[in-house]
């Protein structure tokens, strides 16, 4: 049997009642650079095999990426650059924390602005397109194919290890109006300009552990958040979420099945984006005519409907909300404008189902950041992770991180939240 049998098989009885597969266009951004990625940025459907939506394409260019051994040369490179900074091409990097925030504080390069912060952000520096197999994939559960399983985690595990920190400096994101004459962080202005904003929710949800709850009370507040927001939305669907508590003692476990995402107790720590120009259409298409994990109300849309929905213009957001007072851990946004034109390291994501798309960036120092600092529980900090507009009028994402607060006391309490990811249709 071949390793990727146990794949193909897995779809090969949904294949024969199957649509044909939803192919989108590569949609860049008017005068983007085109993304670093495999198959020439072609998004993994159209390699569909029986059903398959491309997975069996996509775990074989994985593990021939692990092959050509380039992942292994710049952790090699890394490990073996002499102590101190590591000279790039994008600037002086630092492989450890501590060293990054050592050099910040001896160097006279850098000044917080009011409200702001000097931080080192982790960025990648490996510009190949990179693999990811979710913990749900058959792959790590079939003893058949144990060996390919542990060269495949150990990639993973390496993936960190081909990032580096670069010093930052945060601007305060609730100050925006200071950097943007006339421009305020909770408008939807902000959003089209920057990716980013603020808003503002007295949520009535009891219990963000409770993921049955947060669908039956927490998603429709959202959704009503969303279409207050957006004054010309005519609609917004609401259709997963994530838990972050490092500190949770309870049940962490993930079960997709009922709709329950666990509890995460890893604060992700890597500059990326959670969608791409593919995966942007793509998961939007899976919702309305699949509800393929939609967490949210169930869709119905057949495939004339969707195009019909999908044809005006639509947006992908994610919002942020504390269960109490952010003290270590806050979330850190980019805005739009200062990366417009850079090309992106696609990282595909591989399901038994479904390939998606997430992506990461190098560093560059005209980036500009916002952190929100001690986020309080009726703040919504909101992120676009895609829009379909592409002519370059509007922002078409932002990439974000967290970040370490070091104005917090030694014993500050790690960031506990839950974060929903939406579409809005306009």
């Amino acid at each position: 049997m071949s390793p990727l049998e146990v794949i193909e098989n897995n779809t090969e009885t949904n294949s024969k009642t199957a649509s044909p597969p939803y192919v989108p266009p590569l949609q860049l951004t008017e005068g983007q650079s085109p993304p670093i990625a495999a198959n020439g940025g072609l998004s993994y459907v159209s390699f569909d095999r029986s059903g398959d939506a491309g997975t069996a394409k996509a775990l074989e260019d994985a593990l021939a990426e692990l092959a050509g051994g380039e992942g292994q040369r710049v952790i090699d490179m890394i490990d073996n650059a002499p102590p101190g900074p590591i000279k790039t091409r994008w600037g002086l990097a630092f492989r450890d924390y501590d060293d990054c925030v050592r050099f910040i504080r001896e160097s006279n390069s850098f000044k917080a602005p009011e409200g702001g912060v000097v931080l080192p952000l982790a960025y990648s520096v490996h510009e190949r397109p990179s693999y990811s197999i979710v913990p749900s994939n058959a792959i790590w559960h079939d003893p058949a194919h144990a060996e390919m399983a542990a060269r495949l985690r150990k990639n993973e595990e390496d993936n960190r290890r081909r990032n580096l920190y670069f010093p930052h400096v945060l601007r305060d994101a609730r100050r925006i109006g200071e950097y943007y004459p006339g421009l305020s962080p909770s408008s939807p202005e902000c959003m089209d300009r920057l990716g980013v904003s603020l808003a503002h929710l007295e949520s009535k949800c009891s219990n963000f552990y409770d993921a049955a709850e947060v669908e039956r009370v927490f998603y429709p507040e959202i959704e009503k958040l969303l279409l207050d927001f957006f004054p010309d939305a005519t609609d917004a669907l609401v259709y997963n979420h994530d838990v972050f508590d490092k500190d949770y003692a309870g049940d962490r476990t993930e079960d997709q099945d009922n709709k329950n995402p666990g509890v995460n107790a890893r604060y992700v720590n890597l500059v990326h984006n959670d969608l791409n120009d593919n995966s942007g259409r793509v998961r939007c298409r899976e919702l309305l005519t699949r509800n393929l994990r939609n967490f949210g109300r169930p869709q119905h849309y057949t495939e004339e409907e969707a195009d019909g929905k999908m044809s005006r213009r639509f947006m992908s957001i994610n919002l942020a909300k504390p269960m109490e007072t952010v003290e270590q851990f806050p979330f850190v946004l980019c805005a739009w404008p200062s990366f417009a034109d850079q090309p992106y390291i696609n990282n595909y994501r591989i399901y038994d189902d479904r390939v998606g798309e997430t992506t990461r960036f190098t560093y560059r120092p005209t980036h500009e950041w916002y952190w929100f600092p001690k986020q309080t529980s009726t703040e919504v900090s909101m992120l676009k992770c895609y829009d379909s507009v592409t002519d370059g009028s509007v922002s078409r994402w932002s990439f974000h991180t967290a970040c370490i607060d070091p104005t917090a006391p030694a014993d500050a309490r790690c960031r506990k939240n839950v974060v929903v990811r939406a579409y809005v249709f306009f």
